[in-house]
């Protein structure tokens, strides 16, 4: 038998790495992964992973955890109890009220990352809540390592409440307090009520169980 010489087979680009169709990948000569092992952009590496009883398991070492956690040290996690806000919308919202917001980020399960100018910022927020979007509460957290992104089920809401045509007699803590509990159960006034500079009306925090309906006046 005689056999007939080869054709001459034409010759295919992947960028500038010429492929043949008959060229047998192996490691050794396979010019594409040559051509991505050698690249300038690589900057990931090869860490070997183990198997335990069939199962791939990787460890990142501590020194991978802390400098990882640097980049969101300054962030606060949080989640709506209603609907998932308009990202846009929320995003301006937030840089209107929060000035120290660096970034906002979002993720498909409702959670969002608040990324702030510094630690001392971030806290200041969450310590200075509860926060309503659109009257709609936001629970607030600072961002841990291994934090779990998972919605807990609530009985009570904190909101802010106004009360108004508030006799100036009652502006102390047992009488907003005596005031704000035919509303719910009352937690502490805003920094502006406290200090007796606006008195239009008093704005007291207030926490709310999730089925009560609120009042829209009480009798003094």
């Amino acid at each position: 038998m005689t056999l007939a010489p080869a054709k001459h087979l034409p010759e295919f680009f992947i960028g500038k790495v010429p492929v043949h169709p008959h060229m047998a990948f192996k490691m050794d000569d396979d010019k594409i992964a040559a051509a991505f092992h050698k690249s300038s952009r690589k900057t990931l590496n090869f860490i070997p992973p183990s198997v335990q009883n069939g199962e791939v398991i990787v460890r990142p070492s501590i020194d991978i955890i802390r400098a990882g956690s640097q980049r969101w040290n300054t962030t606060a996690v949080g989640y709506f109890l209603g609907k998932k806000p308009y990202f846009h919308h929320l995003n301006e919202f937030v840089r209107s009220i929060w000035p120290a917001v660096r970034e906002v980020k979002a993720r498909s399960n409702g959670f969002f990352f608040f990324q702030f100018e510094s630690v001392a910022a971030m806290e200041e927020v969450i310590e200075g809540g509860p926060w309503l979007y659109l009257g709609q509460p936001i629970v607030l957290q600072k961002w841990e390592p291994g934090m779990v992104l998972r919605k807990l089920k609530h009985t009570e809401v904190p909101i802010w409440i106004k009360l108004r045509h508030l006799p100036v007699e009652l502006w102390t803590s047992k009488g907003l307090s005596t005031v704000a509990s035919g509303i719910g159960r009352p937690l502490y006034p805003d920094v502006i009520t406290r200090a007796c500079t606006r008195l239009d009306f008093a704005r007291v925090c207030v926490m709310l169980n999730v089925n009560s309906k609120i009042p829209k006046h009480v009798i003094l």
